[in-house]
């Protein structure tokens, strides 16, 4: 009988952190519900999880009960130090029957009176996410189903964290993503211009981006990018491949003179990253434009009278493919009154388990010699993209009649 009741009282404890209310809680919630749980079921007094900050090789304070003063003062300990840093350094389980000053760093806990320790790694896969420990105020000498409950708790805390991180890092992304594309598009005489960008929601935030600047020479730089890859790293390199090209396009009077020069940049302190770039100058007449790409695909030219069409230039290799075969070309186009270059990134016309020319095909019947922000609208609409699986970023330039 006796081992009955421990029989059902364990499953008790395992239905208490497994059950399907959980997976319905946002990352916040779900910890601290967590921790109300094993505070319960282990009837300690204190119950904390610190997630490593990767970069810093430190434990950072991020949800309490009985330590809520960990995590206001935002207590951080490194790897390796004190009760939870050993915890980390050494991803096994550690008890500590009578706590003393040698054996925790963080002042509260002494402040506390926490008497008897026991903490988990929280391991997700073969990364460390963080650590998960609890405390009581009376001496106490935890048992293995003790460890065994802890470490169940460790697992879902440990999605929890994967989750709080991989939303943080997506957050950041986005912000960055969006301080450096432009929040409004300069005002060109000559031109109109008009432009989209709507985030990938299924796989997080890209390298897509776009960029218009006035040139001393009188000519304007249209600019439109991806990085590969998606989140914060594709950001950030983003942002330094589009300062790079605005500091070549102030002394390169060619677009693919102003390419070649971001290749190498990008090959030397890029490594790794591939990058597509469309770069377009529009003469200070507004009557011509010279166009380069990087691997980039051929933007959509709409006469006024005429069916729209890829435009007929030259595609080189993208930014960080390695050494060229041949000098990177520029291609120059008559632009004539009411004339649209529609640009735009590969989020827009591929989609999977089709190939991208049934993608392209919809696109050139759809971009029209109007106005600049009247075909952006348009474009936008037909392809559906309010959810798109990929980053979508669209550009639309015309020559006022």
């Amino acid at each position: 009988m006796p081992r009955r009741i421990r029989n059902d009282e364990r499953l008790r404890r395992l239905q208490a952190v497994t059950d399907a209310t959980l997976s319905r809680l946002d990352v916040s919630d779900l910890l601290d519900e967590l921790l109300d749980r094993v505070r319960d079921l282990l009837d300690v007094d204190t119950a904390a999880i610190l997630l490593l900050d990767v970069h810093a090789q430190q434990l950072v304070a991020t949800a309490a009960k009985g330590l809520e003063d960990e995590v206001r003062t935002g207590f951080r300990v490194a790897v390796g130090r004190g009760f939870a840093g050993r915890i980390a350094a050494t991803r096994r389980p550690v008890r500590v029957d009578d706590v003393t000053a040698d054996d925790v760093v963080n002042p509260i806990l002494l402040e506390k009176g926490i008497r008897s320790l026991l903490g988990v790694p929280i391991v997700s896969g073969s990364e460390l996410v963080g650590v998960l420990h609890v405390g009581s105020l009376s001496r106490r000498v935890f048992g293995d189903d003790d460890v065994a409950l802890l470490e169940l708790v460790a697992d879902r805390a440990g999605v929890a964290g994967r989750i709080r991180s991989a939303k943080l890092d997506q957050q950041a992304a986005l912000a960055l993503q969006r301080s450096l594309l432009p929040a409004r598009l300069p005002e060109v005489s000559g031109i109109e211009l008009a432009a989209r960008y709507v985030p990938g929601h299924a796989t997080g935030v890209g390298g897509d981006w776009y960029d218009v600047f006035a040139l001393p020479t009188g000519w304007v730089g249209v600019v439109i990018g991806d990085v590969s890859g998606h989140g914060l790293a594709s950001a950030v390199v983003m942002g330094r491949i589009r300062s790079a090209l605005r500091a070549y396009a102030m002394i390169c009077d060619d677009p693919a003179q102003a390419l070649t020069l971001l290749d190498r940049k990008v090959q030397h302190f890029e490594a790794g990253s591939l990058t597509t770039a469309l770069y377009v100058m529009v003469s200070p007449e507004r009557d011509r434009l010279v166009i380069s790409s990087a691997g980039h695909l051929r933007p959509v030219l709409a006469e006024p009278g005429r069916a729209a069409a890829l435009a007929g230039i030259a595609v080189d290799p993208p930014l960080g493919a390695g050494r060229l075969r041949r000098p990177r070309r520029s291609t120059t186009l008559a632009l004539a009154p009411g004339t649209v270059l529609f640009c735009y990134t590969d989020g827009l016309v591929e989609q999977r388990q089709q190939v991208i020319d049934i993608g392209l095909g919809r696109l050139v019947e759809t971009v029209l010699a109007g106005p600049a922000d009247v075909v952006c609208a348009t474009v936008m609409a037909a392809a559906g993209v309010e959810q798109p699986t990929d980053d979508v970023a669209v550009l639309a330039l015309r020559r006022r009649p």
